[in-house]
């Protein structure tokens, strides 16, 4: 399914079944070796808590989302808000964390991207070098596994010929092929060559409501990334209901870049490698109970 509708999209596509690399090694250095095991996908929180205006009380824990999702010690990949209570501006949260079980505590090898104070580029820190929490603010998409090794879905993808970017391309496929059965996954992948469009939200909170794309727009700041960027998607097929953001996708790398994903700029040189796991369940936290569709992308 997912090999057919790349290949509308993309001169080169492959899609096959192989074992999780070791993710523990380079490009990754994640703190579990894999994506498998009892894999389910978590949607905490909402845009609607940053936008129109935010409410900085909705903070939440890792730890505390592998326990509401059923599983302790949970591998939680994604993408995310920080905790501003615990930095003090708003920023992109790239979470990549081994949740504390009753054996060990939690490994947070997560990161944050923000705009350099210094010269209003992009920072990216790793979270424990300045924290030791595992704390996230207003919203956040996450894919969770046992971390273990295990057969995964490699997708490889090169030169882009259409309009959607990886992930989208990817969600819609699943979408048109399972139609109102919502197929979720989540996982990582690499952007090995090429540029992307990336955007890092201000420090400091909009004062004035953001009430349209438009306005979102204006007040993110975007820049273009070069290759590799390492990306942790989180897709589901369509949203039975639950109010979901759909696809969301944060990267960081080791030269210094990162944040929210939006699509490569380097169509013709691009070149994409993901593993990927479906999802078994799904587990809606914090829903916010006013909703609207602005900046969901």
């Amino acid at each position: 399914v997912l090999q057919k509708g790349l290949k509308e999209n993309f001169a080169d596509a492959q899609v096959s079944v192989v074992d999780c690399p070791d993710l523990t090694k380079e490009p990754f250095n994640f703190p579990a070796k894999g994506i498998c095991g009892k894999p389910r996908i978590a949607d905490v929180g909402g845009v609607p808590y940053l936008i129109p205006l935010v409410q900085k009380e909705k903070v939440y824990d890792l730890n505390t989302v592998a326990k509401d999702i059923e599983l302790p010690g949970a591998f939680i990949l994604g993408a995310g808000a920080v905790s501003s209570r615990v930095l003090g501006i708003n920023a992109e949260f790239i979470p990549i964390v081994q949740t504390k079980s009753e054996k060990k505590p939690a490994v947070n090898g997560s990161y944050v991207a923000q705009i350099n104070p210094a010269d209003k580029g992009c920072l990216l820190e790793k979270y424990s070098s300045k924290y030791t929490d595992c704390e996230f603010g207003l919203l956040a998409n996450l894919y969770a596994s046992e971390g273990q090794p295990g057969k995964v879905i490699e997708v490889k993808a090169n030169g882009r010929t259409g309009e959607l970017n990886f992930v989208s391309c990817l969600r819609q496929t699943l979408e048109k092929h399972y139609g109102e059965k919502p197929v979720g996954m989540g996982g990582t992948f690499i952007i090995q060559k090429g540029k992307a469009k990336i955007h890092i939200m201000p420090p400091e909170f909009s004062a004035c409501p953001l009430n349209t794309d438009e306005d979102v727009n204006n007040w993110l700041k975007f820049f273009e990334m070069k290759a590799p960027l390492i990306c942790q998607p989180v897709i589901v097929s369509r949203d039975p209901g639950f109010d979901l953001r759909v696809e969301h996708t944060h990267c960081f790398s080791h030269h210094g870049e990162g944040g929210h994903y939006h699509q490569d700029t380097s169509p013709d040189s691009v070149q994409y490698l993901g593993y990927f796991q479906p999802a078994e369940l799904l587990f809606r936290i914090d829903r916010p109970q006013e909703t609207h569709l602005v900046g969901r992308d």
